[in-house]
């Protein structure tokens, strides 16, 4: 087991005890409930670090970008139909072409670059979650909280059993900055990766949120029916 997944532990078998607890099981003092991803959202080392990825990793994303440009132009001289997909017709006749090892060479490159940028941001986040638990014993014991639940397990908690803000203020008290360049040998854990990829998957959802929500208010409100 690794260090990260260690310090994960006793969360998730605190989250695991209590969806086999028995529907008239009695807990003596309060629960709450807590969403991990959530919480290292709202941190300011977290959104501090994705700016300083952006910008120390800069060079790559534009060579990242350039590169997606060029692959994407080489493909579509193989998409015959105009679906702006390759489909298995197309994908033999692609690989009979002399541009097919460029194309992979060009595939790799990408996935070097995702890489690198990607790796960066689970090292900031993996720097984060390492005082997760220490966090969330500050206010489990400043709330005196006898049970944490896992939010995605309830069909209904008040407001005020949420303590995510709380773990947050207490991870920024803790981690007020993290490093965005990991050290030399560094290799992601299975778990900060997956932790990682939860917290994609959420900011992209939230963009595309504020995406439909800035088309909305550019298009306003549907006219009224004009009656004659």
């Amino acid at each position: 087991m690794t260090r990260l997944a260690k310090l994960l532990a006793p969360v998730g078998l605190v989250l695991a005890a209590t969806a086999a607890l028995p529907v008239h099981a009695q807990v003596e003092g309060r629960m709450a409930t807590v969403d991990v991803s959530r919480t290292i959202i709202g941190t300011t080392a977290f959104q501090t670090a994705y700016e300083q990825v952006n910008t120390t990793y800069a060079e790559q994303n534009n060579l990242r970008r350039t590169k997606v440009q060029e692959r994407q132009t080489m493909l579509a001289k193989f998409d015959k139909n105009g679906d702006k997909q390759v489909d298995d017709a197309e994908q033999a006749a692609m690989q009979k072409s002399p541009d097919f090892a460029k194309l992979q060479t060009l595939e790799q490159e990408i996935q070097g670059l995702t890489n690198q940028v990607d790796g960066a941001r689970v090292y900031a986040v993996e720097q984060i979650i390492m005082q997760y638990s220490s966090a969330l014993q500050d206010v489990t014991t400043q709330e005196q909280i006898k049970l944490i639940i896992d939010p995605g397990t309830l069909l209904y908690a008040p407001p005020e059993a949420d303590i995510t803000q709380k773990v947050t203020a207490a991870l920024n008290v803790r981690v007020p900055a993290v490093g965005v360049v990991p050290p030399s040998g560094w290799q992601p854990s299975r778990e900060g990766v997956q932790l990682y990829q939860e917290i994609q998957q959420r900011l992209a959802i939230a963009a595309q949120l504020q995406q439909q929500q800035a088309a909305q208010a550019q298009q306003g409100n549907p006219a009224a029916p004009v009656g004659r």
